[in-house]
């Protein structure tokens, strides 16, 4: 493949619906990296996908696989079909970043997993939000132990979605395509966040219901209580159902320090031993601005987190080192929500892992 050859890599993204455009703003502004290929089931899609942004368009997904300019395949098609892009992708010798969710079950993200291993190829997870500056702090204020004993750690996922976004795909809202709805659609990022800093998960008790919309089979609002491995415990709360839309938020209580975080914004930041940078903190990130994070509009997001996540990809290739989100870390949030599920639906705890 010509990435081993001078470094260069050109990406191909399969599936060319709202979030393709997210991918090729990233893809673009990446030094060595070029927008080569698009493939999309609707036919005349990559053509006018390609006429806006270069590259060749593909109706024939065995014509876009064996493209030869093309070293990485972007999945962004409905998560249930992740697996099936995903797979294709890594037996044409293809790397593979995939857009959350991984896949819509565990059992489906081991076998994307196990599908790259076979064909030794690389494998990532799209979660944009761990590439974000602050939470790379949060993370190593955590880490030192600046919290002390955590005891609460929170995730608040409280959007809002119109009967019409989930009328306008007949995917949308399935759980064969959608693999559920305000969790694992929308709740997922804030969801593998709070693992992310937190750790393991033990147990999950949970309660779903579909309230505020109609024609979907999953769940519009749910919450969660969790049993941390480091003795905390925590809750999710996730709904797309709340007018107007509120900012993500994940807050974390210890007996020495909290944080609380609201999408690229902290809003606390204390602890008993008051260090000389926290202030600096406080201010640098305490009104730094923020898009809406898809409170209430999905493409109200940012291209940054994909562009830093797509370049630490490609600089994993060029170094020979690990991939910063690769398949065992995209897994864990899909496996917390599929827990989740299983507990509302049986009305009992769920050990992890699954």
């Amino acid at each position: 493949m010509k990435d081993s050859v001078n470094n260069t890599f050109g990406f191909g993204i399969l599936g060319l619906g709202m979030i393709a455009e997210f991918h090729v703003k990233a893809i673009k502004e990446i030094s060595g990296c070029s927008f080569v290929a698009g493939y999309d089931i609707v036919p005349g899609k990559s053509a006018d996908f390609c006429a806006k942004h270069g590259g060749t368009g593909y109706d024939d997904l065995a014509s876009f696989l064996s493209d030869k300019n093309m070293d990485i395949v972007c999945i962004a098609t409905p998560s249930g079909l992740h697996l099936d892009g995903a797979v294709a992708a890594a037996r044409a010798g293809k790397h593979v970043i995939v857009e959350k969710p991984l896949e819509v079950t565990a059992a489906r993200c081991d076998a994307i997993i196990a599908e790259a291993r076979a064909n030794h190829v690389r494998l990532a997870t799209i979660f944009p939000s761990r590439y974000h500056a602050l939470t790379g702090i949060i993370k190593k204020a955590i880490a030192q132990g600046r919290l002390g004993k955590i005891a609460l750690a929170d995730a608040q996922i409280k959007w809002y979605r119109t009967q019409a976004y989930y009328d306008s795909g007949k995917w949308r809202g399935t759980w064969s395509m959608d693999g559920g709805g305000a969790l694992m659609n929308q709740g997922i990022h804030a969801i593998d966040l709070l693992q992310w800093f937190m750790g393991d998960v033990l147990e999950v008790y949970a309660l779903t219901a579909t309230l505020a919309h109609e024609r979907i089979e999953v769940e519009d609002t749910g919450a969660a209580v969790l049993k941390f491995a480091n003795g905390a415990i925590g809750v999710i709360e996730g709904t797309t159902g709340a007018y107007p839309g509120f900012l993500k938020k994940i807050e974390i209580c210890g007996s020495t320090g909290s944080i609380t975080m609201e999408e690229e914004n902290i809003t606390t930041w204390k602890f008993a031993d008051e260090q000389s940078e926290d202030e600096e903190i406080r201010q640098k990130y305490g009104s730094i601005g923020q898009t809406g994070g898809g409170a209430s509009d999905p493409a109200a997001i940012s291209y940054i987190g994909h562009k830093l996540l797509f370049e630490d990809f490609v600089n994993a290739l060029r170094e020979n080192k690990p991939v910063g989100i690769d398949g065992a870390e995209g897994k864990k949030s899909v496996e917390i929500i599929e827990a989740i599920y299983r507990s509302a639906k049986n009305h009992c705890p769920v050990a992890l892992p699954l």
